[in-house]
């Protein structure tokens, strides 16, 4: 039996018939459909290096049955890049050296954006570290993730304050 869904992943329309319901959106996105910026880490859950954006929603696609998921929008790392031009969080990560393996980069990027889409964090680099605890990084460039995460926040904060002053007419 064969079950077919419809999803826009980056923006892009894919239409996919799915043989086994059981198939995860990990593998789906690996093994299908040609995405392999998530990452397969535990398969439990547990390390964030799957974490993708459903809905605007961060998830970690290990644990996501894709058959759940017709009509959804999924944002994976190939689809943060506006062509050459990086998401504030990848130069972030770049300029701060948050990453040393980069095997959990994609995923925690994926969940950065997340998060600062969620507009918990606020300025505490303490709070920012408990809200990306569920992606681990095992060369432990936590301080400089952080730091990323904080940077990219207040980029994307001022782009989207009103002009004031003369400029502002």
């Amino acid at each position: 039996m064969s079950l077919s869904i419809s999803l826009a992943i980056n923006g892009r329309k894919h239409d996919v018939a799915l043989d086994d319901p059981r198939v995860t959106l990990l593998d789906l996105l690996r093994e299908r459909l040609d995405l392999p910026g998530t990452k397969k880490g535990c398969d439990r859950g547990q390390c964030g290096a799957c974490t993708v954006l459903i809905d605007g929603r961060r998830i970690n696609s290990c644990l996501t049955l894709a058959a759940s998921l017709d009509g959804a929008e999924i944002t994976t790392i190939e689809g943060l890049s506006d062509g050459e031009d990086l998401h504030p969080v990848q130069a972030a990560f770049i300029e701060h050296d948050a990453f040393q393996c980069g095997y959990c980069t994609p995923g925690q990027i994926m969940s950065a954006v997340g998060l600062i889409k969620e507009g918990m964090a606020g300025d505490d680099p303490e709070r920012v570290r408990e809200l990306m605890s569920g992606n681990i990084c095992r060369c432990g460039a936590y301080q400089g993730i952080t730091e990323a995460v904080l940077e990219a926040q207040r980029k994307l904060a001022d782009r989207e304050k009103p002009a004031t002053g003369k400029d502002a007419a």
